[in-house]
Formats: C-alpha cells, sequence, structure tokens
C-alpha cells in the first residue's frame, strides 16, 4: 500500500466503526496465541476458559440492554443473519400451526429486513410497509397502529435509520405491541452502543445487533436476544452441533444452544466482549451525549451550507449520529471521491442497501448520498473539519483527480 497523502479521519462508522479500544485487539491475539480451543468441545483448561469469555461476553451485553437473561443473548454472524432467525424463525413456527402470519415494517428499511420479508412472501407470509415523512422519515404512529390486522404477529422496524439519522418512536410502538400481544422486533444495527437501550422498558421482544458498528467489536460478529418465552414461538432455521446433548440428533430445545449450531467466532466474540465492556466502562447515557453534541455541530453547520440537501430530520432529539448529504453539481460518489482525495474525510456514497428510503427522500435516481456518521472516537475538531470542508467544496467547487 503506498503512503496515504494525509490524516485519515473516519466518518464511515455507520458501516462500521473503526477505530476500536485497543483491549478488543488485545483481547483477539491472547486468544489466537494462548487459547485457540472451541468452547463447549472439550474438557480440559483452554476449552473452559474460551467459553468463560463467550459467556462473559453475553453477560455484558444483556447487562448493556437491561435483558432478562444473558442465555437468551444468541451470537450471530451478523446483525443481518439475526434478523433473518427472528423473521424467518417466527414465520416457520406459525406455518406451522397452520395460522397466517402478517408482518408490519416500515419503508425506512434497510434491506436486512425488506429483502427477508420479500422472500417470505413465497412462502405465504404478508408484510406492509408503512410509509414513512418524506423530508423527516419519521413513521406515524397511527399509521402504524392502522396497518396492524388480526393475524400480524410481529412488528419488524429499525430503531436509527442508516440512511436518514432517523430515531424511531421504538416506545411508543412498544406500548401498541405489548398492548397489542405482537412481537416487537427491532434493528438496532445504528443505535445499540450508541443510544441507551433497555429492552424492558421499551417492550422489545426481540433485538437484533451487530458486533462491529456501535459495541466496537469486530467484524462477523453479532447477535439477537429473545425475551424470555419469545423463544417458544422461533422456529430453527439452522441445526447441527452445539456441543450439548451430542447423544441426541435433535437440535436441543433450552437456550441458548437451541439457536446456536457450529462452532462459534470465539475470535470475534471474545473481542466483542472488550468492545462492550469499553461502553460500559464509559457510561453509554455519556457517550450518546458525546454523540448528541457532535450531531448539534454537524446540524448547524451543514444546515448553512447553500446548494447542501441534509436527509432526515433537523431537530436533535428525532435523530442519531447518521449524516446523509446531496449537493448542487456533485454525484454522491464524486463528492466522497473529493472528500478524501482533498481532506482525507472518509464518508460513504450510494444507495445504502437501503432503496425505499432513498425512494422515499427522492435521492434514488441520483444515485443516492453521501454519508458521514459519528463515532465516539470523533471530537469536535473533526466534526468541524467536515464541515468547513463540505463548505468548501460547495463553495469553490473542488475537483476530484480521475
Amino acid at each position: 500500500m503506498t503512503d496515504l497523502p494525509m490524516p485519515r479521519l473516519y466518518f464511515d462508522n455507520a458501516a462500521t466503526s473503526f477505530p476500536k479500544p485497543p483491549a478488543v485487539q488485545g483481547a483477539m491475539v491472547h486468544y489466537a496465541t494462548h487459547l485457540g480451543a472451541s468452547p463447549g468441545r472439550g474438557a480440559y483448561a483452554e476449552t473452559i476458559e474460551a467459553g468463560r469469555r463467550m459467556n462473559r461476553c453475553r453477560d455484558l451485553i444483556c447487562r448493556l440492554i437491561h435483558g432478562e437473561s444473558a442465555d437468551h443473548v444468541i451470537f450471530t454472524l451478523n446483525c443481518t443473519d439475526a434478523l433473518n432467525l427472528a423473521l424467518r424463525g417466527v414465520a416457520s413456527h406459525y406455518r406451522q400451526m397452520n395460522r397466517p402470519i402478517h408482518v408490519v415494517t416500515t419503508e425506512l428499511e434497510h434491506n436486512s429486513i425488506l429483502r427477508p420479508l420479500n422472500a417470505l412472501k413465497d412462502e405465504g407470509v404478508e408484510h406492509t410497509r408503512v410509509p414513512c415523512d418524506p423530508v423527516t422519515g419519521l413513521v406515524d404512529i397511527d399509521d402504524l397502529r392502522n396497518a396492524i390486522q388480526p393475524h400480524t404477529r410481529m412488528v419488524a422496524m429499525l430503531h436509527g435509520s442508516n440512511v436518514s439519522g432517523t430515531l424511531q418512536p421504538i416506545r411508543e410502538v412498544g406500548s401498541i405491541t405489548r398492548e397489542r400481544e405482537i412481537l416487537l422486533l427491532v434493528d438496532a444495527a445504528q443505535t445499540l452502543g450508541h443510544y441507551p437501550t433497555d429492552v424492558q422498558d421499551l417492550n422489545i421482544d426481540l433485538l437484533a445487533f451487530p458486533g462491529h458498528k456501535g459495541l466496537l467489536g469486530p467484524l462477523g460478529t453479532g447477535g439477537l436476544y429473545i425475551r424470555p418465552g419469545v423463544d417458544h414461538q422461533i422456529h430453527t432455521i439452522r441445526e447441527g452441533g452445539t456441543g450439548s446433548v451430542s447423544e441426541q440428533d435433535v437440535q436441543p430445545d433450552f437456550m441458548p444452544d437451541k439457536f446456536e449450531s457450529g462452532s462459534h467466532n470465539a475470535l470475534g466474540i471474545i473481542g466483542l466482549a472488550e468492545g462492550v465492556q469499553w461502553i460500559l466502562d464509559q457510561g453509554v447515557e455519556q457517550l450518546w451525549q458525546n454523540e448528541q453534541t457532535l450531531s448539534q455541530m454537524m446540524l448547524n453547520g451543514l444546515l448553512g451550507i447553500p446548494g447542501l440537501r441534509l436527509l432526515g430530520p433537523q431537530a436533535l432529539e428525532d435523530r442519531c449520529g447518521v449524516f446523509s448529504i446531496v449537493t448542487d453539481g456533485w454525484s454522491p460518489a464524486e463528492l466522497a471521491g473529493i472528500l478524501e482525495e482533498h481532506y482525507g474525510i472518509l464518508s460513504r456514497p450510494g444507495l445504502h442497501c437501503a432503496p425505499l428510503a432513498h425512494q422515499i427522500f427522492g435521492t434514488m435516481k441520483s444515485g443516492g448520498a453521501t454519508r458521514l456518521s459519528l463515532g465516539p472516537f470523533l471530537h469536535e475538531d473533526d466534526a468541524r473539519h467536515v464541515i468547513e470542508a463540505v463548505h468548501e467544496v460547495c463553495k469553490t467547487g473542488v475537483e476530484v483527480n480521475s
């Protein structure tokens, strides 16, 4: 790799967080050099220690989200895998009982919800997409409530948008679903680790999350929290070895083994534990307050730039630290190239795996938007640099080399 021309300023935390706390890498190196064993696949000291460290991660995540049982934190490949387990597992449960199933979602969703639901249509699973406001992206609670039908079994929706930063009113949605005895599946890809999340207070039944974004762990990690009792409404979508009750050729029915087949990504999970520990040590409330400070700076700075459109809410309380912009004269890819080449700012152009969201905001045909997303290691000077860079590009028309 050639020497980079200037300091790199990472504003792509909505894709994956960077950097990670040093303890994350340290834990992974220690596992790789001193343990190496597969948790639950032996009785010697190394495998027992690997299992202890993996279960520590469950405990920490359960503590972070105020879950009821650490055994109900299921490790998955990523957030997409977790959402598939929830959607397909619940659908399989109701289909086996020959009961119709309808799912309510929104038009702002990531393809991790949209694509599984579209695929499940061929299996008789119906779904309704509730429209969102074309300016803020917020869903209307009355529209969502009216979309619920007698055979609705689940509301599946994101908490924070990876396109517009929109924070959906999950607490109000949770009150509706709990009252109607409908499952609430929340995609917390953009909020867990950033935003204080209490699954009991918010009436969340199923919380899907990646390990590599706000939780500051490595890629290839994620999970699904399943509220105790809800696990009986979810069928397995993958079966295999669990290291438990190996004398039986059927999947265990106890947690977490019911949903964790095959050897774990112990290396990644042990690293993830240190990311979650760092968040708990800092205090997620403090991290959120710091992100809100930067978010307010971004709002104040970007909204005043001529020729620039910021997608999503302008009110701080309605958004997380995701800022997608469209500028006159530059495609999203061109703007991202200019920001990197001339200012060392790393952003994400395109449609962000959320085509309906870009249809809502009218940015589909123009190639989407350029996204800038916050993380816990960014500071006020970094936000100022981004605002000044974008302002300069819009004012002077800096060109990117071909």
